[in-house]
């Protein structure tokens, strides 16, 4: 605990020796959070737990404090965090990290940068198949600075076309898995009148090369409509290693590659003159688990659970049900098949929001409810997420029942 107190302590200092050293912008924010947990009664988690309360932490409600600050100025740029936070029935711990430090310079045209640095692409709200570097969590409760990648990145710009070059994680092994892959990625784009159009391509350390294509076109001053399609060679996922079968002594989830797969999505939105605003996405995920594997993943849950008050030992029932969670994090999506839809409207200082994704395979759903606040410097955000559908739904046997949030930013 005591290192990650002087990590945190440090990420902030540097940012702010930074600052003083060069004279540049400085500025931050500094952000309470209360956050309300009910675990849900279904799923391998929940059974595990009930079975030995030993066996796995449940989700549990806390309190948080974010400090961030940021300063940039003559080609550097540095952004920092410090969490503190306390989880109901645990200790208060402390973490702190860099979200970016990277220099960054250039000329007619050209501009180059390296250091830890967010590059986030792609053109889709709540799912994005070509963010091939930054590889950003998306659909967050509350929106927070995502923590960047090891990069160096090279890219031209002018009036209508830009291209960019990233090597990132460039110091990993090739064998690292998800973000903190090497890889070499390239972004080319052209502005077509009202359209926006990218090509993509990816080669990573051991997933091989992928490919890729987006659009996003101003149809109207109301509408917009957008689309992403791409190809991957490979892609890292978790499955059950061959040959379990019954009760396993150690976690039986290993790391896995999909083998071929594609991902595509197509959405638009519409905001009118009041500030009402729809948005409806659809996306196909093929990097994520197959119904087949999940109708397996299901079986094996009713197995370990037929074990309950048998001669096998309950601690060890409820260790593989605990790990048959392990699959929830196969990949960015729970379903191949996914449609999402937001409705927002803004009033004044005030945007109150409701959004749904639905998985049409089990007709699960997520239902989001928030309502935020805009001053001058201060922010307020409010909302409730719920995780439903029938008792086979996916999204039904998540540990998380229902979440609720509260947070207060103040911005200087």
């Amino acid at each position: 605990m005591r290192s990650a107190r002087w990590l945190g302590a440090a990420a902030l200092l540097g940012v702010a020796l930074a600052a003083q050293a060069a004279a540049p912008e400085f500025g931050g924010q500094v952000r309470p959070i209360v956050t309300g947990q009910q675990a849900a009664n279904k799923g391998p988690l929940a059974q595990a737990v009930a079975i030995d309360p030993t066996s796995a932490a449940l989700p549990a409600s806390g309190v948080a404090l974010e400090t961030e600050l940021r300063a940039s100025g003559h080609g550097l740029t540095g952004v920092g965090t410090l969490r503190i936070e306390r989880a109901e029935g645990q200790p208060t711990t402390t973490r702190g990290w860099v979200n970016e430090l990277y220099a960054a310079g250039g000329d007619a045209g050209w501009q180059f940068s390296a250091g830890k640095r967010i590059v986030a692409w792609d053109v889709g709200y709540a799912f994005r198949p070509n963010d091939v570097v930054q590889r950003e969590a998306r659909r967050l409760l509350i929106d927070t600075t995502p923590e960047g990648r090891p990069l160096a990145m090279a890219e031209y710009f002018d009036a209508s076309d830009a291209a960019s070059l990233v090597w990132v994680n460039p110091t990993q092994p090739r064998s690292r898995r998800g973000g903190e892959e090497p890889a070499l990625a390239l972004r080319g784009y052209r502005r077509l009148g009202a359209l926006d159009a990218h090509a993509f391509a990816r080669v990573g350390g051991h997933t091989g090369p992928s490919v890729g294509a987006a659009a996003a076109w101003v149809a109207s001053d109301e509408l917009e409509l957008h689309a992403s399609l791409r190809w991957l060679h490979d892609a890292d996922t978790l499955a059950l290693a061959p040959g379990t079968d019954g009760l396993a002594r150690t976690d039986p989830w290993v790391a896995a590659a999909t083998g071929p797969a594609a991902q595509a999505l197509v959405g638009g939105t519409w905001t009118n003159a009041a500030q009402v605003g729809l948005l409806a996405e659809a996306w196909w995920d093929g990097t994520a688990p197959s119904d087949a594997q999940w109708d397996a993943w299901q079986a094996r849950n009713r197995q370990l659970a037929g074990l309950v008050g048998g001669p096998a030992p309950a601690a060890a029932v409820a260790g593989n049900l605990a790990w048959q969670a392990r699959a929830f994090g196969a990949a960015g999506s729970l379903r191949r098949a996914n449609l999402f839809g937001r409705a927002s409207w803004t009033l004044d200082r005030w945007t109150p929001a409701l959004d749904v994704l639905f998985t049409p395979a089990d007709r699960g759903r997520v239902l989001t409810a928030s309502l935020g606040w805009q001053g001058d410097r201060v922010r307020a955000d409010v909302g409730l997420r719920f995780y439903g559908g029938p008792d086979s739904a996916l999204t039904a046997q998540l540990p998380t029942r229902r979440v609720g949030y509260v947070a207060v930013t103040w911005s200087f």
